[in-house]
């Protein structure tokens, strides 16, 4: 056991946060405290895993490969962090506004709090559940207390970073509650895709992941929340700070993601109500049956991601020509060949925003 824990992978984690934490300025102190005490934590988690195999047993991580709590744990905080550390340096200068790293500080707390979260559910919770053997492991009474304290300290640090940077009593508490809500959600969200694909990821690579997820749906969350808020109040809201102009790339991105989120749960639903109709009706053949649950599968389809995803997208962004009409060249090209590209050849599309315009420079020759 202490044999897989002196390996390459920690020595090169332990390097690269002792680099990003040395070279970060006084202004990043606490994140820089909380990066230190949440590496110390997912090694301490990482050590317990791999000297007490049955505390996550439940999870059938993938076969032969180290458990990578340690890897997973640190990774995006410390990328986080060393974009901070960027955009501090560029804020200096000038070059961009103060909100781009107030926004950057909050999604490395989000991401902080994911994390944390998640080792707290595996260190602390997961061995007093039975697992298949009806066995349940404990730690020392010196590994608790030794964790705990790295528990007080993050929190405490996680509060003052807060009360420090928002006057605002109910300010504070609403980024406070948000960002726990991003812890509880990861604990959540690994669960299921631990329990879903079993045997295909460790679990670091299941942290990575889920944190990854829950950052980014989040992120789309708060700026639907912000768009709506907008809308509906005129006064000044709670989380005008969270949001900062994003890329157009960006939001069609989360666009297609939220779609694929979205598409799933909608299938089934019209699915379950489909077959609640057919059965009641005693359909007597079963291919009108198939051919219906093809018809709900491609009209939903069409309906996701032709007119919802491009109706987000333009509520969350404000592009200068609707998403809806970005898919007329595709119908041309589609219905009308190749007299569309004939057609498209000379068309000047604005449609993406990108601020360049973008020509189909198409051979004359067919």
């Amino acid at each position: 056991m202490a044999s897989s824990l002196a390996n390459g992978e920690t020595a090169v984690v332990v390097f690269f946060i002792s680099q990003i934490i040395f070279s970060a300025p006084f202004s990043l102190l606490h994140e820089a405290l909380s990066l230190s005490i949440l590496s110390f934590f997912a090694l301490s988690v990482e050590i317990s895993a791999e000297f007490s195999s049955e505390s996550l047993a439940q999870f059938k991580s993938r076969a032969g490969a180290s458990s990578g709590i340690l890897l997973g744990a640190v990774t995006l905080p410390g990328l986080m962090f060393s974009r901070l550390i960027q955009l501090l340096r560029v804020v200096s200068l000038h070059e961009i506004d103060s909100e781009e790293l107030e926004y950057l500080r909050l999604q490395y707390w989000a991401t902080s709090a994911c994390c944390f979260g998640v080792l707290f559910f595996f260190y602390f919770i997961v061995p007093h559940l039975p697992n298949d053997n009806h066995s349940i492991s404990f730690h020392s009474d010196w590994s608790t207390k030794f964790s705990l304290s790295f528990i007080a300290l993050y929190a405490a640090v996680f509060c003052v970073s807060f009360a420090t940077k928002f006057h605002c009593g109910g300010y504070t508490a609403v980024m406070l509650l948000w960002v726990l809500c991003h812890g509880l959600a990861a604990v959540k969200l690994i669960q299921h895709v631990l329990h879903t694909f079993p045997a295909c990821a460790s679990i670091g690579e299941a942290l990575l992941v889920t944190t990854g997820l829950v950052i980014y749906f989040g992120d789309m969350l708060a700026c639907t929340v912000v768009k709506i808020n907008g809308y509906l109040a005129s006064s000044e809201i709670v989380f005008v700070q969270y949001v900062i102009r994003k890329s157009e790339i960006s939001t069609i991105i989360q666009g297609m993601l939220l779609g694929l989120l979205l598409f799933p749960m909608f299938l089934k639903f019209s699915l379950q109500v489909w077959e609640c109709c057919t059965s009641s009706a005693h359909v007597e053949h079963r291919a009108y049956h198939e051919i219906g649950r093809t018809v709900i599968f491609c009209a939903l389809l069409a309906f996701i991601f032709i007119l919802i995803i491009p109706s987000w997208m333009q509520f969350v962004q404000d592009f200068p020509v609707h998403p809806w009409l970005w898919y007329i060249p595709s119908y041309i090209i589609l219905i009308v060949p190749p007299f569309g590209l004939v057609m498209l050849s000379n068309l000047e599309i604005k449609g993406f925003g990108f601020g360049k315009k973008l020509l189909l420079n198409l051979p004359k020759k067919m």
